[in-house]
């Protein structure tokens, strides 16, 4: 650059090399094209004068992960080299894993130097780390100098055998060919790969003709990625050059500036290329059809969007299937996939051969030394022993373990595909005694005492910051215990209890007015609705309120009081048999009633609460329900729950008892007749098991977990062996709350309503009949008795009919007399037909009548013709 006329450089190879030449190229305006710089830490927009003709290392991460994600492992070991290229790579791998919930479990930095037996030495160490781990999921990017080193001295350790996974990454698969045939086929068997998918095409299989013969065929499996990338590199740049120089004849190239060529500065450089950004600028949009594809620069980077997964084989790697960012994995060519994204159940390889010449996939991760147990801490609860019980022997001295999360746990161990070795320590104090609360045992995980837990232990959002649960194997939730009492029995007005407020309120009003629309009907005809106001109020009282039990001794007479009767009778047969049945039921069933009915009145009162001993259940009153702590108390077991709600808060008890669910279906099942749960069900995840953040085992556990609860047999017979029949007390809460079964008048709305439309429409027509027109009058009465004449001629008195004497009281022009005089007509006639003609009452009406005649007469001022009329026919009568 200093002494030579250099338009541009290829080069140089790796990625430490070429970020230092970068600077040198931008100062002395030289574009630097390399293809084998893939370090994403290098990046051409940040170099300008930087053209990377192969695409950086991050492009291949989630071809990785898709990997990784398809068999299901939760943990990895990164193996990469301390350089620019081995650590540009790991923050991306890192991003990608966390996407897919896998932890990088530990990372393996292995540092390169000149003396071999240093680095061999740094090797050895690193793996024999690895080796301690339970991890057995290794990813390596390195380059081909350190990886065949590597997998070198893991063959002789041992590491290439069966349980383990590798996967390379494209800096070593796209190496594959002119590594050593003794690293390839001795230390690499059953490795995975991936590398950049170049598509076969007539131009690569005439070059690689063209390069057999050249050299004799002694050097055909030299050609790789990288030397096809540089053919394309050479290409590509020998165009732009023929375009640059056609339109820039008369350049010099160089212009020289003034420095001083001995400077430590830039090396003392002294030019600048003319025709370095006039390269540059035509490079960019180069596009052709090269030996590794298509060659297109995108922010002057080469653009790949497909990668081949490798499996190293006996004497060769195996394509056993390709990566796409729309399809992910995918077994068919490249070009008869189609573009669409599918999911990862769906993404197939071909068979693999592992390492260990196994075709198992490994599960990632085993025990790290043989015959280590997994340290399990348990429980020692004092009460509800049904879940886990811990007994020592008494001659042996060695805890004993029983219980339905224990059984639930080696019903689990039997459905994992491998041997879990392991050993129950319980978490006690020296009076063998829990140790602590349950957060306690937990936290024993996260400082390393314990590898997992096991027992009664609830799944909450504050332990998964230093723990992992397993799928629930029940169901759970925090509610409320209470005392129940009976009151309905020795209640004396209780029979008030079978219908509701409104709805005797509603009744005895329909009573009332059904009585006044019959007494409206009835008045003017039926003497018997009749007489002073008292006895008529009473009339209405006692007609309307007889019916209830059918003992009305009044006869109706008019049409329209019979139809509202029916209606009525009707609604008062329904509303009877309804009372009957519900106060019959009250009288012979139990009525319970919870004493505490919800959460506001216990804090309302200040009352004592209680909760069971070294439960979560304390944290969630004060901080969620608001308790005051010092009105809690805390027990430990069934016995001590009744007895504190026995006392009740005055008596140094409590008022209300704060668990999980299955916890108080266990107290239920003995206390049922004296305690219920009532309030609402705060929820919470139910029961599982507890491991180390990121634990491989979590998500075993968890399958195996799923097959035993879906097992509806075996999870019943454990049931049934320590809970019980638990079934007595579910139908309990029905009995509660008797108030709420009395009868509203919601439940008749329909039959009030009916009968007051019956009652206001009748009445509606009575009023409009009786208001007609005087004219109209005469005519139809004047109709009825010539009707009544032809069909009926000879007659007595006792047939004759209202519109016969109507007829003749319309001779009278006093129409309040006429309407007595019918009044009186048909008390007359009925009187005459249904009692035989009495004189007694026939004398009665007479004296009546003729009493009311004198005041008529009085009234219209002594009017002789009214009188003689009204006497005329009293006389008749």
């Amino acid at each position: 650059m200093k002494d030579e006329n250099i338009h541009a450089i290829i080069g140089p190879q790796r990625s430490t090399e070429a970020k230092f030449v970068v600077n040198l190229g931008e100062k002395a305006k030289v574009p630097i094209i390399s293809f084998s710089a893939t370090s994403p830490s290098l990046s051409p927009t940040h170099n300008p004068f930087f053209i990377r003709t192969t695409q950086d290392d991050s492009s291949q991460v989630k071809a990785i992960a898709s990997i990784v994600q398809k068999y299901g492992w939760r943990e990895i070991v990164l193996i990469y080299e301390d350089t620019e290229y081995g650590n540009g790579l790991i923050p991306y791998l890192t991003d990608a894993f966390q996407q897919i919930n896998t932890q990088v479990s530990y990372r393996s930095v292995i540092s390169p130097s000149n003396n071999i037996d240093h680095y061999q030495k740094n090797i050895a160490k690193e793996l024999s780390q690895i080796m301690a781990r339970e991890t057995r999921v290794l990813l390596v990017h390195m380059t081909a100098l350190l990886g065949s080193e590597l997998f070198q001295q893991a063959t002789e350790v041992g590491m290439l055998s069966e349980g383990f996974a590798w996967i390379i990454t494209d800096g070593l698969s796209s190496l594959l060919d002119p590594m050593s045939k003794d690293v390839i086929f001795g230390s690499m068997q059953g490795v995975l790969g991936v590398r950049p998918h170049v598509p076969m095409s007539k131009g690569l299989k005439n070059f690689k003709r063209r390069y057999f013969n050249s050299t004799n065929g002694k050097n055909s499996n030299q050609i790789n990625l990288f030397g096809l990338w540089a053919y394309d590199t050479i290409w590509a740049l020998a165009r732009a050059i023929e375009l640059v120089v056609e339109t820039n004849v008369n350049s010099s190239g160089f212009t020289k500036i003034i420095g001083d060529k001995g400077s430590n500065e830039s090396f003392g450089l002294s030019r600048i290329s003319e025709i370095g950004p006039m390269l540059l600028e035509t490079l960019e949009p180069t596009k052709f059809q090269g030996l590794s594809g298509k060659f297109h620069l995108r922010g002057r980077q080469l653009q790949h969007v497909a990668y081949e997964i490798v499996n190293v084989i006996g004497k060769r790697e195996r394509i056993i299937g390709y990566w796409t960012p729309h399809k992910g994995i995918i077994l068919r060519d490249l070009a008869n996939s189609s573009t669409s994204t599918t999911s990862i159940e769906d993404q197939v390889l071909n068979l693999i051969v592992w390492p260990g010449h196994t075709r198992v996939p490994p599960k990632g991760w085993v025990n790290p030394l043989i015959g280590q147990k997994l340290k399990i801490g348990v429980p020692v609860p004092n009460g509800f022993k049904e879940f886990f019980k811990v007994e020592w022997d008494p001659y042996s001295d060695e805890p004993t373990f029983s219980g339905f999360s224990y059984d639930i746990f080696l019903a689990a161990l039997d459905k994992l595909p491998f041997a879990l070795p392991y050993k129950f320590i319980p978490f006690a104090n020296s009076s063998r005694k829990m140790a602590g609360a349950y957060d306690d045992l937990l936290y024993q995980i996260k400082l390393k005492k314990y590898d997992a837990v096991i027992g009664d232990v609830t799944i909450n959002a504050n332990r998964t910051s230093y723990v992992d649960f397993t799928l629930p194997y029940s169901d759970s939730g925090v509610s409320m215990v209470v005392k129940i009492k009976d009151v309905e029995k020795n209640n004396m007005w209780i029979f008030l209890k079978p219908l509701s407020w409104d709805l005797w309120l509603t009744t005895g009003g329909a009573f009332i007015l059904t009585g006044f629309v019959v007494w409206v009907f009835e008045h003017p005809t039926n003497a018997e609705f009749r007489g002073p106001p008292n006895r008529q109020l009473g009339t209405i009282f006692w007609f309307s309120f007889s019916t209830l039990v059918f003992a009305h001794r009044e006869k109706v007479v008019n049409n329209w009081s019979r139809f509202v009767l029916i209606i009525w009778i009707f609604v008062v047969l329904i509303l009877t048999q309804s009372y009957t049945a519900s106060l019959a039921s009250m009288l012979t069933v139990q009525r319970l009633q919870p004493a505490i009915t919800d959460i506001s009145e216990l804090l309302r009162n200040g009352a004592f609460v209680g909760y069971q001993r070294n439960s979560f259940v304390r944290g969630f009153l004060t901080e969620q329900l608001n308790f005051d702590s010092y009105k809690l108390r805390t027990y430990s077991n069934p016995d001590e729950y009744h007895e504190a709600l026995s006392r009740g808060s005055q008596n140094g008890g409590v008022d209300a008892i704060f668990d999980e669910i299955p916890y108080i279906r266990l107290f239920l099942a003995k206390y049922c007749s004296k305690y219920t749960m009532v309030g609402p069900t705060y929820k919470s995840d139910g029961f599982g098991f507890a491991f180390p953040l990121g634990s491989p085992l979590v998500s075993y556990i968890s399958k195996a977990i799923l097959n035993v609860t879906e097992n509806h047999i075996k999870m019943r017979e454990l049931e049934q062996k320590y809970f019980g029949d638990q079934t007595l007390c579910q139908d309990q809460s029905s009995k509660f709350s008797s108030d709420g079964l009395s009868l509203s008048v919601y439940s008749f709305g329909g039959l009030f309503i009916i009968t007051g439309v019956v009652s206001v429409f009748s009445c509606l027509i009575y009023w409009i009949n009786n208001s007609e027109s005087s004219l109209w009058s005469r005519v139809t009465n004047k109709m009825a008795r010539s009707f009544d004449n032809k069909v009926l001629p000879s007659h007595d008195f006792n047939n004759r009919t209202e519109s016969n004497i109507r007829g003749e009281v319309l001779s009278v022009n006093d129409r309040s007399f006429q309407n007595y005089l019918t009044s009186f007509s048909r008390d007359v006639e009925i009187t005459t037909i249904d009692d035989h003609s009495e004189d007694h009452n026939f004398q009665n009406h007479s004296t009546s009548f003729r009493q009311d005649v004198e005041t008529i007469a009085i009234d219209e001022q002594n009017d002789n013709n009214a009188i003689d009329s009204h006497l005329f026919i009293y006389g008749c009568a």
